[in-house]
């Protein structure tokens, strides 16, 4: 728990400097040069030190179908995910290892898990995520993904008077088990928070909002939820309350400091300054936003109104990858088409601090991580600059952000604890996971869904397809 990082690279304003950097008790101590060591000495030399980053939104279990779900948006490629996701807890435990693994040789210290859960074991899931990301050691925020409505729900009426079938859990047998799980599981001390997360409006009652809302005071949890990712959605606000769904979230009091949102694509510009007065947190997925032809969030319009952005994977069947510096960088140069002036754009600078310390002011925890402060907790990550991918020597975090750096981190610790030495995962044996991934998978092509069959005649002419 207790090292000194000799001469590293560290970003200040705008240029670097190389110092030391000593950790005591899992906590920076100090951040000078020519600092006497304490505990372990690391060579920091041609190595940049950055704070973690935040995988700020994901959904571990969707490992098992990336590559196979067929190009499909949002509400069909639900459907196509429902039909073929039959899970177990060991699946659970494995997909929750990979998902870590790969945010963690991406830059990622920290994982909010939107975790779908397995119907009657509920609690099992959870206890098995938990499982996973003690062994490995990230810092795990577990949002078990919950719902009210059936998944026929999400899609427009458009002008037909549809019944939907009931779903398959109560309202309030929901927020019990949400409510067993906080009590069982959230050890903020430990590495593993749970989050209250209702999967969106789409497919939520205002009972299930207010009923998480109940729970997220009484208990000081964070927020997190789905919002206007597709077109549809945008529609079915309408239809379902006659105005925005930001608006409707405000009214009933689900907005605040402490709610992070994925995706907020479909959002108009009284949207956005609902955003920016709750202190609401955009979490932005651009290569899931790309993969299911969902849209481009405007993301440089949040930060103009003040909204805190940082990055999300989303999951692994919708991007289909945990590459954390991916998903960065797509998500900062994708703007450049959307936004005329240059001088708007997002620097990688810019990006790695959305990345580090736009997660943790999401999650309330701006006064404990995200950046290179003395006093904060040691989520730290070493990069190797003599890596190709970072060669020839220009600018660092330039390189890292803007280039497709390969086995580029070194080393990184969670609460001063060494999870990554020489670009290898220390905690859990990787061979053996990866090993596992294989023999319970099979190779296959895409699969027809009887469920996307069903629904997407519906889908097709609300949306004006036919």
């Amino acid at each position: 728990m207790n090292f000194t990082i000799k001469n590293t690279l560290i970003n200040v304003t705008d240029s670097y400097i190389t110092t030391d950097v000593q950790v005591v008790n899992g906590q920076i101590t100090a951040i000078a040069p020519n600092l006497e060591i304490i505990g372990t000495e690391i060579n920091g030399e041609n190595k940049l030190l950055l704070p973690g980053f935040f995988n700020a939104h994901t959904h571990s279990s969707e490992m098992w179908q990336r590559g196979v779900i067929p190009p499909l948006p949002l509400e069909l490629w639900l459907a196509h995910l429902y039909d073929f996701t039959p899970l177990d807890t060991e699946q659970v435990y494995l997909s929750a290892l990979g998902t870590a693994v790969e945010t963690l040789l991406s830059g990622g210290t920290s994982v909010v898990d939107h975790l779908v859960l397995i119907p009657g074991q509920e609690l099992e899931t959870i206890a098995t995520a938990v499982r996973a990301y003690q062994e490995i050691g990230i810092r795990a925020f577990i949002a078990p993904l919950i719902q009210d409505e059936s998944l026929s729900a999400g899609i427009p009426n458009g002008k037909i008077d549809l019944n939907h079938e009931p779903y398959l859990r109560s309202t309030s047998e929901t927020l019990a088990i949400i409510e067993t799980a906080i009590k069982q599981f959230h050890r903020p001390e430990a590495g593993i928070n749970i989050l209250v997360a209702p999967t969106g409006f789409q497919l939520c009652s205002d009972d299930l909002f207010t009923g998480c809302m109940a729970l997220s005071n009484k208990y000081n949890l964070c927020r997190h939820s789905h919002l206007l990712e597709t077109k549809a959605q945008e529609k079915l606000a309408e239809e379902k309350y006659g105005c925005s769904a930001v608006q409707h979230l405000q009214e009933i009091g689900f907005l605040n400091n402490y709610t992070t949102l994925a995706h907020c694509i479909w959002l108009k510009e009284t949207d956005i300054n609902i955003l920016a007065q709750t202190q609401s947190t955009v979490v932005h997925n651009p290569l899931s936003n790309l993969r299911l032809g969902s849209g481009i969030a405007p993301i440089i319009k949040y930060l103009q109104a003040g909204v805190n952005v940082t990055f999300g994977c989303d999951g692994a069947s919708s991007n289909d990858s945990q590459d954390l510096l991916e998903a960065i960088k797509i998500g900062s140069i994708l703007h450049n088409v959307t936004e005329p002036d240059y001088q708007n754009w997002i620097t990688p600078r810019q990006a790695i601090e959305m990345a580090s310390l736009g997660g943790a002011k999401g999650l309330n925890l701006e006064n404990e991580l995200g950046s290179l402060t003395v006093g904060k907790k040691a989520d730290l990550v070493l990069y190797d600059l003599n890596n190709l991918s970072l060669l020839p020597r220009t600018d660092p975090i330039g390189l890292l952000v803007l280039g497709r750096p390969v086995n580029v981190v070194n080393s990184a610790w969670v609460n001063g604890k060494k999870i990554i030495n020489n670009g290898q995962i220390t905690t859990i044996n990787v061979d053996e996971l990866k090993q596992e991934l294989f023999n319970r998978s099979h190779w296959e092509t895409q699969q027809k869904s009887a469920n996307v069959a069903n629904l997407a005649p519906h889908y097709r002419q609300v949306m004006g397809l036919n």
